[in-house]
């Protein structure tokens, strides 16, 4: 089963695919989409987003895929600016077939590292250890794209054990 992971950001989206078999996991692809500067229309930044979880759904054919949600932001105008982020991702999501779960920002911290007020760096660490990584992701947004992804999977109901006679 493969899963991805998206941290939406309307400048910067970062993005992870897992393979999971069992309760073994393993990275098969991580990184961010750079879509430009807030002095850059925001269609345009939506279409780069777009077009590059496009390209990656296209690429990886997840089963699910995992978006961490909006429950705070500074201002109104960022809120919805990332909204219109999230939304361009559930789209590329659906697009592709695949099962779509969304967790909050807790919910993710506390699935990878223990505690819901985890910083980037621990979440950052913990990643890396849990998916025996050489070194822990970079940048950040992918590390946090990597454990929305780990969260869907930790979450996931367990495949029934058949037994044999």
């Amino acid at each position: 089963m493969i899963i991805g992971g998206i941290d939406p950001g309307s400048r910067v989206t970062g993005y992870g695919f897992l393979e999971v078999r069992g309760n073994r996991y393993r990275c098969i692809d991580f990184g961010v989409i750079r879509a430009g500067t807030s002095k850059q229309p925001l269609s345009h930044r939506l279409t780069m987003i777009y077009t590059g979880l496009t390209s990656l759904m296209d690429t990886h054919r997840p089963s699910a895929v995992a978006v961490e949600g909006v429950f705070h932001a500074v201002n109104a105008q960022s809120a919805l600016k990332l909204g219109q982020a999230r939304g361009v991702a559930l789209l590329a999501a659906a697009q592709c077939g695949a099962q779509i779960a969304e967790y909050s920002a807790l919910e993710i911290k506390k699935a990878v590292a223990g505690y819901g007020r985890a910083d980037k760096i621990q979440v950052q660490t913990m990643v890396g250890t849990l998916l025996n990584m050489a070194d822990p992701p970079r940048p950040h947004d992918a590390a946090d794209a990597l454990a929305v992804a780990l969260c869907h999977a930790f979450r996931r109901p367990p495949v029934p054990h058949i037994q044999q006679r």
